[in-house]
């Protein structure tokens, strides 16, 4: 297991240490995250529900930003005032933590 000064994990070492603990092959391993990931991407796709649950760990929620118009505002180091673009509508995605994952820290 990585410590938390180390680098995050790689795919690789995620499915090395999944295989380990799960006595599965890592080609088992690796079918598994792929169906998940392609799991995720129909559930954010345009026609999908939106929201995709991984029980007691994290809840992934696709949301609409709304359209910012452009605005003035003010350049703190100088003073001066500036125009801020506009932003149009997009998607964002945004992953919650939920109950067991905050209670592992």
């Amino acid at each position: 297991m990585a410590k938390a000064a180390d680098k995050p994990m790689s795919k690789s070492e995620i499915v090395a240490s999944i295989a380990e603990s799960t006595e599965l092959g890592k080609k088992e391993v690796t079918a598994v995250l792929d169906g998940l990931e392609a799991l995720i991407a129909q559930a954010m796709a345009k026609k999908g529900s939106g929201t995709f649950v991984i029980p007691g760990l994290m809840k992934i929620v696709r949301t609409e930003k709304k359209a910012t118009p452009a605005k003035q505002g003010r350049n703190p180091k100088t003073g001066e005032t500036i125009t801020i673009a506009a932003k149009p509508a997009r998607k964002v995605v945004k992953v919650r933590a939920l109950k067991k994952l905050k209670e592992m820290l």
